[in-house]
């Protein structure tokens, strides 16, 4: 983990001035790894409004020894090369006169203290570490002018009497049961008895993502192309039951000792999982031959095939329908969930399975020219606030593919 000698927790009314160039450093490293939050890039660009501080940024991001570090460190995650880089920036920071961080006006944009632990990153800077000269680059082929911007906050809201409402940001909606601000569905909690189930969808397409909070105040987080099948309220004294029917869901479930004993569970296909309060993720996609689930916290028990397994945190089910088996196996959790937290993590992952991750939040299709750049893998982290063409540069600085192209919504990788 980058700077991980470094406390990651400020609160920046007892930042020092050492600290606060700590904290610059690696503020400088998020920028031009393209992983700053949005509270951060706040912080850094109020920083930078002084001049001598944009000169020192510029001096540190065009450093060909710090870029080729960077880069390095991406491909091997090398502790030597990590400490190497840490002194370098760090060093660089604090050799230089600087308004240092606490003295800024941006109190105002931090609620109790900014969070600037650094994710380990793939961002490859432009100059490639491969080529060996600009006559080497090859110029992308772009056939459309329009650019390919990242997926947002949407979904379909289907009713029970199969009428459709479509949910976007910026355009708040209300119906009998639910109310919406269009980033997030809220669902309301009947006070009388429910005597009858009545079912609603919620459609999230390719290039969406939505939240949505059911009746028993259990939050689901609900990826690019997935549906989700659950009733508008529960009955009482009867197991909370909802579907995945397609896609990847992350579920915050309400436990069971705020609705009587009441089990949750969700169903998949032919399998079932059973909680009783906890914390965890399906991926279920129907071009995919495997389900997995894995348990952030709390207790889970798996059913598939009339066998029952329980997981415990950490742990990943990989279900294979075709060959009709499972095996649990330990994960790293913060790669497996960090979607849900605006990011790609991909740790030793082939090409062919990163691009079928991309082309859902993109909304696009993805075609290798070379079938053999499917089983090249690839180790780190995106932002998935970044354009299409900025993480395409990213894969193809790693010198991973020499090409690509894009034409409308079909992109070539070469």
């Amino acid at each position: 983990m980058p700077f991980k000698s470094i406390n990651t927790t400020y609160n920046l009314k007892t930042v020092t001035p050492e600290k606060s160039k700590y904290q610059i450093a690696q503020l400088i490293f998020k920028s031009v790894a393209k992983i700053l939050s949005k509270e951060e890039k706040i912080l850094l660009d109020d920083w930078l409004n002084q001049d001598r501080n944009r000169k020192l940024y510029k001096k540190i991001t065009s450093n060909e020894s710090i870029q080729k570090k960077l880069a390095i460190y991406s491909l091997t995650d090398s502790d030597k090369v990590y400490e190497r880089l840490e002194a370098q920036i760090l060093n660089t920071v604090k050799k230089t006169k600087v308004i240092p961080l606490y003295r800024r006006t941006w109190f105002k944009y931090s609620a109790a203290a900014i969070l600037v632990g650094v994710l380990a990153t793939t961002y490859f800077f432009k100059a490639s570490l491969f080529n060996s000269s600009a006559d080497d680059v090859v110029t992308p082929t772009i056939a459309n002018t329009n650019t390919i911007e990242p997926g947002t906050d949407k979904a379909v809201l289907t009713l029970e009497d199969g009428s459709q409402i479509a949910l976007e940001k910026g355009n708040p909606i209300q119906t009998q049961n639910a109310i919406s601000n269009g980033e997030e569905i809220v669902y309301k909690n009947k006070e009388q008895e429910v005597v009858e189930l009545v079912f609603n969808h919620l459609t999230v397409p390719r290039g969406g993502q939505f939240v949505i909070e059911l009746s028993d105040g259990t939050q689901v987080w609900l990826n690019s192309e997935s549906q989700l099948k659950y009733p508008v309220n529960f009955m009482e004294g009867q197991a909370r039951e909802v579907e995945l029917v397609y896609g990847e869901a992350y579920f915050d479930v309400s436990p069971s000792t705020a609705h009587n004993g009441a089990r949750f569970k969700v169903l998949n296909k032919a399998q079932e999982v059973e909680v009783l309060g906890t914390e965890f993720n399906i991926k279920a996609y129907r071009d995919e031959t495997n389900i997995y689930t894995t348990l952030v916290e709390g207790k889970v028990a798996l059913e598939y095939n009339g066998k029952r397994q329980n997981l415990s945190p950490s742990f990943q089910s990989n279900v294979d329908v075709v060959s009709q088996t499972v095996s649990i196996g330990k994960v790293d959790i913060k790669s497996v969930v960090s979607w849900k937290m605006g990011v790609f993590s991909f740790r030793g992952k082939p090409l062919k399975e990163i691009m079928k991750v991309i082309s859902r939040w993109y909304d696009v299709d993805v075609v290798f020219e070379n079938k053999e750049l499917e089983k090249i893998t690839f180790k780190g982290v995106l932002g998935k606030n970044q354009n299409l063409e900025e993480i395409l540069e990213t894969i193809k600085t790693l010198s991973i593919i020499n090409n690509y192209k894009i034409n409308g919504k079909i992109i070539t990788l070469e």
